[in-house]
């Protein structure tokens, strides 16, 4: 089995839409989608094609989804793009993300027990880099007994051994932080190989296609601040750092 592994979407169609049309993903046998989908300038057109994938998707609930169901329920959003996107879903899709399983767990051939989450095993937001200690890795991962451990939430793509555990994080596919471009990830049982990939984007006319087709009233702004520049990964590490509460 070969599962193409896509991670924090967050509303942006046209990265999508070009990860779904590489080869290696569209002859997956499964495509995992580890959460944070929707909350972004295209939150309907993104879970409608999502939609379609039918079977062949499996589907993990992320902070950024919790969020969008909670908003839709009356919260208010410290984001302007969750809370316009929350709104503008249909009670299907706010339905739907209010389904989605905190994880799923897949039999991978030689990557053996596969469990995938959205930020890690015990919570949809916590925060584990891959510069965490193992001291840090052996707290989040125990009581887990999955070979390999597929992570998102940080945006940023790496592959690790925490104490003979696989952990791979795919990177974001519409919000990426380091270099610009959709990242996502293979996993293959037959060879028990790990690939990280990322999808080439012309980031100018993603933005473009943004501003011309989401109804967010600030998607300029958005545009300016996610796609055509991008937060360095140096910038992302220190902070995600003091969020996992480093002394």
């Amino acid at each position: 089995m070969r599962i193409a592994v896509l991670s924090d979407v967050h509303g942006v169609l046209p990265a999508l839409e070009a990860v779904l049309a590489e080869p290696e993903v569209a002859a997956a046998d499964l495509i995992v989608l580890t959460g944070d989908v929707a909350a972004g300038p295209m939150p309907v057109q993104t879970l409608d094609l999502l939609v379609s994938l039918g079977e062949r998707a499996l589907w993990v609930g992320g902070n950024a989804d919790r969020e969008l169901v909670e908003v839709a329920a009356g919260k208010v959003s410290p984001y302007p793009s969750s809370q316009w996107a929350a709104g503008e879903l249909r009670g299907d899709q706010v339905a739907l993300l209010g389904g989605l399983p905190a994880r799923q767990v897949v039999e991978l051939g030689r990557l053996g027990t596969a469990l995938f989450v959205h930020a890690t095993p015990r919570s949809d937001e916590e925060m584990i880099l891959v510069d965490s200690s193992l001291a840090r890795w052996a707290e989040v991962l125990a009581g887990e007994g999955a070979d390999t451990v597929v992570v998102g939430n940080t945006h940023m793509p790496f592959v690790r051994l925490a104490d003979r555990v696989l952990v791979v994080n795919p990177g974001s596919v519409g919000m990426p932080y380091g270099r610009y471009g959709a990242q996502w990830a293979l996993l293959d049982g037959e060879s028990g190989a790990v690939t990280l990939r990322t999808t080439p984007l012309d980031a100018r006319r993603v933005g473009e296609r943004l501003v011309a087709e989401s109804g967010f009233e600030r998607i300029g702004e958005w545009v300016a601040e996610y796609v055509t520049s991008v937060y360095s990964d140096a910038d992302a590490l220190a902070a995600f750092a003091k969020a996992e509460r480093r002394e």
